[in-house]
Parts: C-alpha cells; sequence; structure tokens
C-alpha cells in the first residue's frame, strides 16, 4: 500500500506542477505566498513561469454572480476508501489519495488525486465568502485538470474531517499516513447542485484551463475546527479574480 501511495503521489505532484509540490526546491526558492512581497498581487512578477497569474484572461478564483441556469448533467462523484497521506507543504494541508475514485464531469471522466484548503473560501458567492474550501483535484487521461470545490459553514463537528485535523503536520514538508485511509465521498453534501466555468489554479503558476465545479450546498464544520486549521494557516486565499468573458453555469 505504501508503494502505490507514493506512485500516486508522485503522479499528483506531476500533474500540477509547482502549485502543489511540497518538495519542489525551486518553488521554495520563489517564497511565494499570501502576503507582503509574495502576496497574490505579485505572483506573476515572481518568476517568467508565474506571468499567467497577472496575464491570464481566465483566473481564478472567481465571486459567482449572475449564473446561467443551464441543463448541466448531474456530477458522477464516484469516490472510493483508500490509503492517504496529510502533507503540510507550506502553503496549505493537502491529502493525497492513491485510489481516491473517479468523478464524471461535464467535461468527462477524471481521477482524483487529492484535496487540500484554504481559509478563507476563495470563490464567493454574490460577494459572500465561506470560512473554509476544500478543493478536490482530478485529472484525466489527457492529463488536464478539474477541481470539485466544497464550501464549509462553521456549526457542528465535521466527521470526516476529524482524523484529517488530528493528523496535520505543524512543519511544512512534514507527512502523516491515515491509518484508516480516506473516502473523499465523507467530504460532499448531500445535493451535488454546482456551478461550472473554466477557470485556472489558485497558487503559482496559475495555470489555466482547468474546469471548476464549486457545489452550491455548503457543509459544516465546527469553529474548533476551523481554529486548529487557522493555527497553521491563518489566511491562505487568493483573492478573486476578474470574471472577463466568461460565463458561469448554473446547474438546475
Amino acid at each position: 500500500m505504501h508503494k502505490k501511495l507514493t506512485v500516486a503521489i508522485l503522479c499528483g505532484t506531476l500533474a500540477v506542477a509547482s502549485a502543489f509540490a511540497a518538495d519542489d526546491k525551486k518553488g521554495e526558492a520563489l517564497h511565494w505566498g499570501y502576503e507582503g512581497h509574495a502576496a497574490p498581487a505579485k505572483w506573476g512578477d515572481l518568476q517568467p513561469d508565474f506571468a499567467t497569474c497577472k496575464l491570464g484572461a481566465e483566473q481564478s478564483p472567481i465571486d459567482i454572480r449572475g449564473a446561467a441556469k443551464a441543463d448541466l448533467p448531474a456530477l458522477g462523484l464516484a469516490y472510493t476508501a483508500g490509503a492517504a497521506e496529510v502533507v503540510n507543504n507550506g502553503h496549505t494541508i493537502q491529502v493525497n489519495l492513491s485510489a481516491g475514485g473517479t468523478a464524471t464531469l461535464p467535461t468527462g471522466a477524471y481521477q482524483l488525486l487529492q484535496f487540500h484548503f484554504h481559509t478563507p473560501s476563495e470563490e464567493k458567492i454574490a460577494g459572500k465568502s465561506y470560512p473554509l474550501v476544500a478543493h478536490l483535484v482530478h485529472r484525466n487521461a489527457e492529463g488536464k485538470l478539474a477541481v470539485v470545490a466544497v464550501l464549509f459553514k462553521e456549526g457542528k463537528e465535521n466527521a470526516a474531517l476529524a482524523p484529517v485535523f488530528a493528523a496535520m503536520p505543524a512543519k511544512a514538508e512534514d507527512k502523516a499516513p491515515l491509518k484508516d485511509g480516506f473516502n473523499a465521498s465523507t467530504l460532499l453534501p448531500a445535493k451535488l447542485g454546482y456551478y461550472a466555468f473554466v477557470g485556472s489554479l489558485t497558487t503559482p503558476p496559475c495555470s489555466e484551463g482547468v474546469r471548476w465545479q464549486v457545489l452550491k450546498e455548503p457543509v459544516e464544520i465546527s469553529k474548533a475546527q476551523l481554529a486548529s486549521f487557522r493555527k497553521l494557516y491563518a489566511m491562505n486565499a487568493r483573492p478573486v479574480q476578474p470574471l472577463g468573458k466568461r460565463v458561469v453555469q448554473e446547474s438546475k
């Protein structure tokens, strides 16, 4: 199981380039972050490979307003239980999955690679942000990426996240296996209505062409759980980006 997990982590790291690579030494040297000289407004100037962060026309996240109702297909989220590893990558807490299952999205079939968190939510709905969001990152056979975003509102303790948050390494680059593995389906709300649009990675190199599905129904997380995450990352959200000529669709 350990060898399979290692292979999956490597594949996932290659798929999302430096955006999610905990052991990317070049990325470490650049020290991109969320404040000061490394703040999001400066990402595009840190190195040529990050130029899309300031020049891209389809950047994420966005403030979702006035979405067009559309006859979108239901999301086929067939996630499965498997080995999982919690990683502190220096920018967020990420859970790498060895066999996370698949997602059938409007653009086809994708394999779930990992999920990670941002506080507050990077996406806004009609100007409103949520305390936390989980981004479930997928890749298809052609190497293209898709993200399913799950929003969290403050409420009761989230049982699915309890083992993840209990295992969060305090030090960047540290890892901790989840002894019972993880099934990402436990993160999902009861209803899978969603907003769909084309965007980008929300971290450098801000690569575009990412298919986004933001679930409309939030799930709950406790105040104590939010506090435990914010002890490590008090704020790690990129500001919303211009929508431009894009159209956001909303499932009926």
